[in-house]
């Protein structure tokens, strides 16, 4: 395909959310992730993204939600399927930390061709996975 450019990335992922406050307090106090922006855009609008602390990875856009059709969708975004992959260098590490900070994760640890794995709902249910994974050669 020609014309699109060679550095493009994902940047940032919306997750629909009931409050701004209580995920961000969810997801930098929980999940080890950083406030990386919280903009007054008037109106009780804000623009509110959070990330990985190490700076890897998309950012977070918390988007409160501003009717009952987007209401609806907090927590199930995905229809209950794993919605996000949240990669790590040490899953041992960060299971405890999170388990330590009150993470509901919903399976036992197990090991897939692909690496460490175990899934984990957010503050809503959205599923995640923590995964580490597998080491080439």
């Amino acid at each position: 395909m020609t014309g699109l450019a060679d550095n493009r990335r994902v940047a940032t992922v919306a997750i629909v959310v009931r409050d701004y406050d209580e995920a961000i307090a969810w997801y930098v106090e929980r999940a080890g992730f950083v406030l990386t922006d919280d903009v007054d855009l008037g109106g009780g609008k804000r623009w509110v993204t959070v990330a990985p602390a190490n700076g890897n990875g998309a950012r977070l856009l918390l988007a409160e939600a501003s009717d009952a059709e987007q209401a609806s969708r907090i927590g199930d975004q995905t229809g209950g399927r794993v919605f996000l992959f949240l990669d790590t260098d040490d899953f041992a590490r960060d299971h405890q930390a999170m388990l330590a900070n009150g993470v509901e994760f919903r399976e036992a640890p197990r090991f897939e061709a692909y690496g460490t794995v175990a899934v984990f709902a957010d503050l809503y249910g959205n599923l995640w996975d923590l995964i580490e994974p597998k080491r080439q050669g």
